[in-house]
């Protein structure tokens, strides 16, 4: 789920004019979530914040032109302050650049995704980060496809190039492969030479594959009762298996609340893993019992927890980091890369429709600044 805004510059390059020098701070509004006691009491606000005016050795000011929101973990900021900022995938043109800068200079246009521990919200007018987060945005890519796909793209990329090893002749299975993750996986893997199996959660999702080019192997509607993902699988391999799995969530038991009854059961994974697979994981609460970790001793199998934020935990990582945006960017550019986008809605939306986001009751949005 997304949120793209337009921002006008004149107030901030006045600004960066007449006091860019000096330790001034100048004020800037974005969009925040106020943590409560229980996940369930979060509230997405709009709010001032101070932006400094004067730079760090290697940071950038960038006046954001398209902002992407997605999902928050709750869960995992409540060791945070009682505001946390909203939106981190941004889009914009630089303003200004610190003394060590080597990567921009000013009205380059950039893309890139802000620190996990950041700050600033990125619908704020401008905000300040480091050049080892941000890339070239090339001229033929439009604002918003740049901000709507550099974090899903970077999610297909550690998922199947990092974690699962993807390689031609593989077979991958997709799982929900209609959400903007799942899109612009299989079209990752497709570029690679990978067969592509995907579940669809709805009848309108398996209708949306079904019309995708290149075309999908098989479509299995999880949807219907009648369909039996694990059968349709093996069927499909001749009763061999895939070579890599990809989750949007697994259900630990069997029966589990109506919410995730569309999510595959742990042992069905194992189960439709082929010898020497790999399962990519989103479950950050995955628990395997003994005898599923005998089948996947018994098959070699390999597990792995999808965690794209990880890319910022160590400064040796940076250059691969660097290294894939820019590949993500390069492929959208030449349509490689094409992520599903939603018509915009008006700006004063933008709290609606991140409590929309964060309730899973849409899966993208977008919303413009006029």
């Amino acid at each position: 789920m997304y949120l793209f805004c337009k921002i006008s510059a004149y107030s901030l390059t006045w600004f960066n004019k007449n006091f860019g020098s000096t330790s001034f701070y100048f004020q800037c509004t974005g969009l925040y979530c106020k943590l409560g006691e229980t996940a369930a009491e979060a509230k997405f606000v709009i709010q001032e914040t101070n932006v400094p005016s004067a730079l760090g050795s290697n940071q950038v000011k960038v006046q954001v032109k398209a902002c992407a929101l997605s999902p928050l973990d709750i869960k995992d900021l409540k060791f945070q302050r009682d505001l946390v900022p909203v939106g981190r995938e941004i889009v914009g043109i630089v303003l200004q650049v610190g003394p060590k800068v080597t990567f921009f200079q000013p009205d380059d246009e950039v893309v890139g995704i802000l620190p996990l521990d950041t700050a600033m919200s990125g619908l704020c007018d401008a905000v300040v980060i480091n050049e080892y987060h941000l890339v070239q945005k090339p001229e033929k890519l439009s604002w918003v496809e740049a901000a709507g796909a550099i974090r899903d793209g970077l999610r297909a990329y550690t998922a199947l190039h990092t974690l699962a090893r993807m390689a031609s002749g593989h077979t991958l299975l997709v799982l929900d492969g209609a959400s903007p993750f799942g899109v612009l996986a299989i079209q990752l893997a497709h570029y690679h030479g990978v067969k592509v199996l995907a579940s669809a959660l709805s009848s309108e999702d398996q209708k949306f594959l079904e019309q995708l080019r290149p075309s999908i192997a098989r479509v299995i509607g999880v949807w219907d009762s009648k369909v039996d993902l694990v059968d349709s699988c093996l069927e499909e391999t001749g009763g061999l298996g895939v070579d890599i799995v990809m989750d949007s969530g697994v259900r630990l038991h069997e029966e589990e609340p109506e919410a995730r009854c569309l999510l595959p059961y742990k042992h069905d994974i194992i189960t439709l893993l082929g010898v020497g697979g790999h399962w990519v994981t989103t479950e950050q609460n995955l628990q395997l019992d003994p005898p599923d970790s005998r089948s996947l001793f018994l098959k070699a199998a390999s597990l792995s927890f999808l965690n794209e934020e990880v890319w910022g935990a160590s400064s040796a990582r940076q250059g691969r980091y660097l290294h894939i945006m820019k590949d993500i960017v390069e492929k959208l550019s030449t349509g490689t890369l094409r992520p599903q986008l939603e018509d915009p809605v008006p700006l004063y939306d933008a709290t609606v429709s991140m409590e929309m986001v964060q309730k899973k009751q849409v899966r993208k949005r977008l919303v413009i600044q006029l």
